[in-house]
């Protein structure tokens, strides 16, 4: 019968009205501001009106989500930090919109690449939030934010993301992607039990090829 998808949708309207003055009711007044109820609001159990009062109310973010990339460092007992990455270059070769650059320095002395960074730059309003870079990245040095929040009047002052802006500890990262650390940390001692068992057969080698020479 011709209307009646109107008058559907118009009752699935209707329902949902009177279902957030009874949810209302039933929380008392505290429907909103209030993180239990704001859960109950975010589930299946969710009744009544779904609109989120931003920004008093955000809605909790899944631990996939990504934004911005940030940079990863960590913190050593001394009390200084180590910085992931080593200035490969990686990241800004994958990036699509080409929105990263990193300046290298190199010893004096010897002429070769430092593996650290002296700045590195992201213009996030370029940045489409893809994560390649933090995809491609070896050294697990480069990880996709949950902060989106980054709104501004001068882009140029601003939005031009650079060393010290992009710089996170470790810890930060565990406290937003707390699977993804783990599963990163699991890769890290990997790498490293690899290259210390290759490390001790090229020594067990060269002991054995000394000994041979030697008789």
């Amino acid at each position: 019968m011709y209307g009646v998808g109107i008058v559907k949708g118009l009752g699935v309207t209707l329902k949902h009205f009177i279902a957030t003055y009874v949810d209302d009711l039933r929380w008392l007044g505290h429907r909103y501001y209030n993180p239990e109820a704001f859960a109950v609001r975010q589930s299946p159990k969710a009744r009544g009106i779904f609109t989120v009062q931003y920004p008093e109310e955000k809605l909790t973010l899944p631990e996939e989500f990504r934004y911005i990339p940030f940079l990863i460092y960590d913190e050593l007992e001394d009390g200084t930090r180590q910085d992931r990455c080593v200035s490969c270059g990686i990241c800004a070769k994958v990036c699509p919109p080409q929105c990263i650059w990193i300046v290298r320095l190199d010893d004096p002395e010897t002429g070769r690449p430092i593996p650290d960074p002296a700045d590195f730059f992201i213009d996030v309003d370029i940045c489409m939030n893809c994560g390649l870079c933090s995809e491609y990245c070896p050294f697990e040095a480069i990880r996709m934010d949950h902060d989106y929040e980054i709104s501004t009047y001068d882009r140029f002052a601003e939005n031009i993301y650079d060393k010290e802006k992009l710089d996170r500890p470790a810890s930060y990262y565990a406290s937003i992607r707390p699977r993804n650390y783990a599963f990163d940390e699991a890769t890290i001692v990997e790498k490293k039990a690899k290259k210390a068992a290759s490390e001790a057969a090229r020594k067990q080698r060269a002991a054995e090829k000394s000994q041979r020479t030697n008789e």
